[in-house]
């Protein structure tokens, strides 16, 4: 059996401190010397198939925890973090990042909430002198409670057992042709909690998408919303009445820096088991399969959007019955990623935007238009991804729309099972496009769309001298 990674020994290490149990103890169990299985730990020895394997039993884990890539995105968060002038002195380097996310990622989370609560109290103070000085300061970088969610749903790799054993039970009882309908949804929460759905045009200049009142047992619903944003809310109430207490264990298990983004969360899971209730976990698991992820079919077959389908198949992620493992990403047309999620092993940039190339990016160009393509990022890896423009906001004439891209993606070596891949010639390298995750930690030189210089590479401007951009000169590549 072939040997793993040296990675592998600091994530045992890990499992090990938390089972509470003595490096000797687990030496004898496995039947080495403890000072082997120190080697092992400190990524000083690789580690063989079948002791592996015997780890894995001892310390009751899977062999993909150990495996698979579960600080995606860390090293370049912490790239972007040690981006910031009061590191540039330091010196830091590409594998010294990679060395401290090995061997202790802890300590890496624990740099970036320093820098996210850093980059919070910077954001408020520089509110609080626009406010005094009535003057707009430009080059801040904010952090966005958001970035909590992305942190929370990526620790248990967007999936929740328990809403999706709840999930089931109401799809049973609302289903019709394999699908939830509206009123379905509505006559359950009146028949089950008593709340009366109606249907409302929102006063002048007071818009809204929901509005729901305790007292009077009424959840109003805009119809500037599209009838899959309806359904979606109908069922976000019903886990909300139903569901709550699952979702608040969830949420007592993670450490939130603030009660904003905590109710946020509470929120994205409300969203997800409402999402489960339309789209329930293994009905739509098989028609993935069937379909091979076709979205606009999928979105017909369940009467949902194209949005709340891309969304959905992230959290196939049940380890008896699992899904792709995609990443997905929303950006605006000014580059705002406002979600991100990632099990495909593709880093998404915490601080900034992404790369330009992304075709996320690009599908604004033609909106509504899917758009695939094999991206390779500068590690070798190489993805498909798929992007979308989709609409968000009120339905009604004269009143305009924004527009948002929805990016999805996964490893090439899901190209067979995945539709959009049928068009595109995975192996010929002339149909790659090269890409990076931000200009700041991508290292390429032959781009002409890069906007800063690289991170860890002295910046100098000749002015006899340039290269395809003015932070790349000639004699740099």
């Amino acid at each position: 059996m072939s040997q793993l990674d040296l990675k592998i020994g600091p994530k045992i290490k890990a499992f090990r401190r938390q089972l509470g149990l003595q490096a000797n103890k687990l030496a004898e169990e496995l039947g080495i010397s403890p000072s082997y299985l120190n080697l092992i730990e400190s990524g000083k020895r690789k580690i063989d198939g079948d002791l592996l394997l015997k780890v894995c039993e001892k310390l009751k884990i899977q062999l993909s925890d150990l495996t698979t890539k579960s600080d995606i995105n860390l090293a370049n968060n912490i790239s972007e973090l040690l981006d910031d002038q009061l590191f540039e002195d330091l010196d830091i380097l590409g594998p010294e990042v990679q060395d401290l996310v090995s061997t202790n990622p802890k300590i890496a989370r624990a740099l970036i909430k320093l820098g996210d609560n850093f980059k919070q109290k910077d954001h408020e103070l520089i509110n609080k002198v626009e406010n005094l000085s009535g003057k707009i300061i430009d080059k801040r970088k904010a952090a966005f409670p958001g970035e909590v969610i992305s942190d929370f749903l990526q620790e248990n790799k967007n999936y929740f057992p328990k809403l999706e054993e709840f999930a089931n039970q109401i799809f049973d009882k609302v289903q019709k042709n394999n699908r939830t309908r509206y009123i379905a949804l509505c006559d359950y929460l009146e028949s089950e909690y008593s709340i009366v759905v109606k249907d409302v045009i929102p006063e002048e200049k007071k818009p809204f998408s929901k509005i729901y009142n305790k007292n009077k047992k009424e959840l109003l619903l805009s119809d500037y919303n599209t009838l899959e944003t309806k359904k979606l809310h109908a069922a976000s109430q019903i886990a909300q009445e139903g569901a709550i207490k699952e979702i608040n264990k969830y949420l007592s298990n993670f450490n939130f820096p603030s009660d904003e983004s905590k109710k946020l969360t509470q929120v994205a899971l409300l969203n997800y088991c409402a999402a489960a209730i339309l789209m329930p976990y293994k009905l739509f698991h098989s028609e993935c399969k069937k379909l091979k992820y076709d979205l606009e079919l999928l979105q017909n077959r369940f009467a949902t959007s194209f949005e709340q389908v891309a969304h959905r198949v992230t959290c196939l992620q049940d380890p008896k019955l699992p899904g792709i493992p995609f990443h997905m990403l929303r950006t605006d047309i000014a580059g705002n990623i406002s979600k991100r999620f990632s099990l495909s092993g593709i880093e998404i940039p915490r601080y900034g935007g992404a790369c330009p190339r992304w075709n996320v990016y690009s599908a604004f160009t033609r909106p509504g238009v899917i758009q695939a393509a094999v991206s390779k990022m500068t590690n070798g890896e190489k993805y498909v991804c798929i992007a979308r423009t989709v609409e968000k906001g009120v339905g009604r004439y004269g009143l305009s729309k924004s527009i948002l891209s929805i990016g999805l993606g996964c490893e090439a070596k899901y190209a067979k099972e995945f539709v959009y891949t049928e068009n595109l010639d995975i192996s010929d390298k002339k149909t790659e496009i090269p890409i990076g995750v931000s200009c700041r930690t991508c290292d390429r030189l032959d781009c002409s769309q890069r906007a800063f210089p690289p991170l860890h590479k002295k910046f100098d401007v000749d002015i006899n001298s340039r290269g395809v951009s003015i932070y790349v000169n000639d004699k740099d590549n």
